[in-house]
């Protein structure tokens, strides 16, 4: 009997441990968070599945404006000139079925009737590497042969430091380009406000990273080679909403081809370091960057 109830206490030890490592979790009016460690990172299924959130303990990374399209991380298909403004809905606004599926979120969106393209998202953690892998999946369900890439879109708050290895920028949209700096290998932009919309295009290695003196947000993503990219897009995009609102981080994935019924997989891994001290160029920044995203 002694050792039925050791065994049992046991048991019961293990299930609560396994409660309490549990990644994924269904919060209330469609939302969902998935964990790791001190990393949260907050999902909202029924408004396009975008990442609301990406916090470390208590410290948030990304944007929390009120406005429509100033707030969190969501995906777009590329090249931006098949649908000009505004976002196709069924990507960015309209509810996504969610599954948990063992340690991940796998949220599906609806079909695109202008455009015949399905988004999926699966969104897990990867504790060993620190990380939370993010699949994004366009399906092409339109009957004809398209061509698309994929694109992620996160917005911080206006202040702080973006950089990633670049020898150039460009400016993009017609827009006015961005102050970035280049030393140590890299391009630099200290957060500026301006009253004009500015963007940038960039041909990167496949990383980029922004720090506000709390924390350190790199994302790690497929690097591309040249002319893989959608017609007029790129690697690395930077916009810079007018004042002191918000900037958007921004990577695309290769421009592919995709007949009837086929779909293409990119994936992007997040990672939030603490970096405490003033965000401005330095070697040291630089190299943890380079690090993390090895």
């Amino acid at each position: 009997m002694r050792r039925f109830l050791l065994l049992l206490s046991a048991a019961l030890m293990l299930g609560s441990a396994a409660a309490s490592a549990q990644t994924v979790r269904a919060l209330e009016d469609g939302k969902y968070s998935l964990t790791s460690g001190e990393a949260t990172l907050t999902v909202d299924a029924a408004r396009g599945a975008k990442i609301l959130s990406f916090r470390l303990g208590d410290e948030e990374i990304l944007n929390q404006g009120r406005f429509p399209n100033s707030f969190g991380s969501t995906f777009w298909t590329s090249p931006q000139s098949e649908w000009n403004w505004p976002p196709v809905a069924e990507y960015d606004t309209k509810p996504f079925e969610a599954e948990v599926d063992g340690d991940a979120l796998v949220l599906t969106g609806q079909k695109s009737e202008r455009f015949g393209y399905r988004v999926r998202k699966r969104i897990a953690a990867d504790p060993k590497d620190g990380a939370f892998v993010i699949t994004y999946t366009i399906v092409n369900e339109s009957g004809e042969t398209r061509q698309v890439a994929p694109w992620e879109i996160s917005r911080v708050a206006n202040g702080g430091l973006l950089f990633f290895e670049a020898k150039s920028v460009e400016p993009a949209n017609n827009m006015v380009g961005l102050p970035f700096t280049f030393e140590k290998k890299a391009a630099w932009y200290v957060m500026d406000e301006a009253r004009e919309n500015r963007k940038i295009n960039a041909d990167g290695t496949g990383w980029l990273a922004f720090a506000n003196g709390k924390l350190l947000f790199i994302k790690k993503f497929q690097d591309l080679k040249a002319g893989q990219a959608a017609p007029a897009e790129a690697e690395i995009q930077i916009y810079a909403n007018p004042g002191k609102t918000f900037v958007e981080v921004e990577e695309q994935g290769p421009y592919t081809t995709l007949q009837p019924g086929e779909s293409v997989d990119w994936t992007v891994r997040w990672y939030l370091l603490r970096q405490e001290g003033d965000p401005v160029p330095s070697k040291a920044l630089l190299k943890k960057a380079r690090k993390t995203a090895k």
